[in-house]
């Protein structure tokens, strides 16, 4: 499937932050059909069990890319989770490529909502949530926050086209 954008990062950031030691260091593309697509691997400081990743890392990256598949649609459109629910389907191993997919199902003047994937990258689903967020700007998320630039401010240019979504 053909990529429209690459999403910023933010510096510290669990999920996306350049320059946390301990995250996830996910990226997000903008992809044609306005889902979202992480790309990532999770590491051996995220296991719970061996050879399995936390819940709540899984978690985090699904709820960051439901919430980051609004910028599919209006990348002036910010919110927080108000509400998630998860289904854990099969054990999420680190050190091997993943990828997360994100869609908005529904989009009013207070509320977005959608669902996530984690996948491999053949396809299998390995963990799904479904989440509502509660629209807000970025002065009422961070009210030291000015603007875009200030919460999402690490851009890198990505060479990457297409993903094949399974």
């Amino acid at each position: 499937m053909k990529v429209l954008k690459k999403q910023a990062n933010s510096k510290d950031c669990f999920v996306c932050g350049t320059e946390n030691p301990y995250g996830i260091h996910a990226n997000f593309y903008n992809m044609e059909d306005l889902s979202c697509v992480a790309l990532f691997q999770f590491d051996s400081k995220h296991q719970s069990y061996p050879e399995r990743t936390h819940g709540g890392n899984i978690t985090s990256i699904i709820d960051e890319t439901i919430g980051r598949a609004v910028w599919c649609i209006d990348e002036n459109i910010w919110g927080c989770t108000i509400k998630l629910n998860m289904q854990y389907k099969k054990p999420v191993p680190y050190e091997t490529p993943l990828m997360c997919v994100g869609k908005i199902e529904k989009l009013t003047n207070i509320t977005f909502s959608g669902w996530g994937e984690i996948r491999t990258m053949e396809g299998e689903v390995l963990a799904r949530g479904d989440a509502l967020y509660m629209r807000l700007t970025p002065q009422q998320i961070s009210p030291t926050a000015n603007d875009y630039d200030l919460i999402m401010n690490q851009c890198e240019e990505s060479d990457i086209e297409e993903i094949e979504v399974r």
